[in-house]
C-alpha cells in the first residue's frame, strides 16, 4: 500500500501492535519503517492506567522500540481536556498512576473535598467506597468525565468490568452522565493530531476495532486502516455505516 505523499499515523496499540504480552507478527519492522523514512506517527491507548514511560518498557519488552514521547494515553487526553475547561482545578479520581500523573501534571490538584470534576479512569480493582465517594460528589455538583467508554477488557484470567461499566454505575445512582474523553471521542483524535503538530487530511488512523478507532478516524477526517489482528473480523465489517478505507490482515502488511 502506497500514498503519494507522506503520511503522519496514529497507531492503537492493543490488537494492532501487541496482544497481551505478544507483539503481532511485523509490528516491530512497520514502526522501524516509520523511524526510517521519519514520518510522524503515534502510538495511541485508551487504558489510562500506565504512564508513557510503563507503557514504553512494556513494549520493549515483546521488542517493540517505542519511546514514552510517542504514546499517547486517554489519562493524558483527559488531562488536557480538564486543563482547557477549568486551569488549575480539582478532581477527585478514580485510577492508576498513569491517570493521577497525567492530571498532576497540568496543574491540578486532586481531592475529595468539594472537587471541580470526579474524573474515573481504569484501574486494576475498582473500591467500592470510592465508587460510592464519587457517587455523592457527582450528585452534590462536581463535574463527571471518564477516560474511555470501554465497557470491558481482557486479563489474563478472563474478562474484567473496565471503565465504561463502573461510570454507568455511577450514572445510574447519581442519575448523572459522564463525559467519555478517549476514543472514539474525536477530541482524543484532535489532542493526538494537536500533539504531534499534523493535521487530519494527512494523517491515517491504523486500529483493530470499528466502534472506537475506526469511527474516531473517519469523525476526524482521516484514512483509516482496519487491521483483523484485534477484535473485528472481516464479516463483520459490512454492518457499520462507516466504512475504513482499507482493510489488511495485519500492520505486517502496511507500507508506510
Amino acid at each position: 500500500m502506497t500514498t503519494e505523499s507522506p503520511k503522519s499515523y496514529l497507531i492503537d496499540m492493543d490488537g494492532v501492535l501487541i496482544s497481551g504480552r505478544t507483539i503481532i507478527p511485523g509490528a516491530d519492522r512497520f514502526i522501524e519503517q516509520l523511524k526510517a523514512r521519519g514520518l510522524e506517527y503515534l502510538v495511541l491507548t485508551n487504558n489510562s492506567m500506565h504512564t508513557p514511560r510503563d507503557l514504553a518498557h512494556r513494549l520493549q519488552a515483546v521488542g517493540l522500540d517505542i519511546p514514552a514521547e510517542r504514546i499517547f494515553t486517554s489519562a493524558m487526553a483527559t488531562a488536557y481536556f480538564l486543563q482547557s475547561q477549568k486551569p488549575n482545578g480539582t478532581a477527585f479520581v478514580i485510577g492508576e498512576s498513569g491517570l493521577t500523573d497525567a492530571i498532576h501534571s497540568v496543574g491540578y490538584i486532586i481531592t475529595d473535598r468539594d472537587p471541580d470534576y470526579v474524573v474515573l479512569g481504569e484501574t486494576y480493582s475498582y473500591n467500592l467506597a470510592l465508587i460510592t465517594k464519587a457517587i455523592r460528589l457527582v450528585a452534590d455538583g462536581a463535574r463527571f468525565i471518564a477516560t474511555n467508554p470501554d465497557p470491558s477488557g481482557p486479563s489474563e484470567s478472563g474478562l474484567v468490568p473496565a471503565c465504561g461499566a463502573m461510570a454507568a454505575l455511577i450514572e445510574t445512582a447519581s442519575g448523572v452522565s459522564p463525559f467519555f474523553v478517549g476514543k472514539p471521542n474525536p477530541w482524543m483524535m484532535r489532542s493526538a493530531l494537536n500533539y504531534l503538530d499534523v493535521h487530519s487530511e494527512n494523517t491515517v488512523m491504523i486500529g483493530d476495532r470499528m466502534d472506537t478507532d475506526i469511527v474516531a478516524g473517519v469523525e476526524s477526517g482521516m484514512e483509516t486502516i482496519l487491521v483483523l489482528t484485534g477484535v473485528t473480523h472481516r464479516e463483520d465489517v459490512a454492518r457499520y455505516p462507516y466504512q475504513p478505507t482499507h482493510i489488511v490482515e495485519s500492520v505486517a502488511e502496511i507500507e508506510p
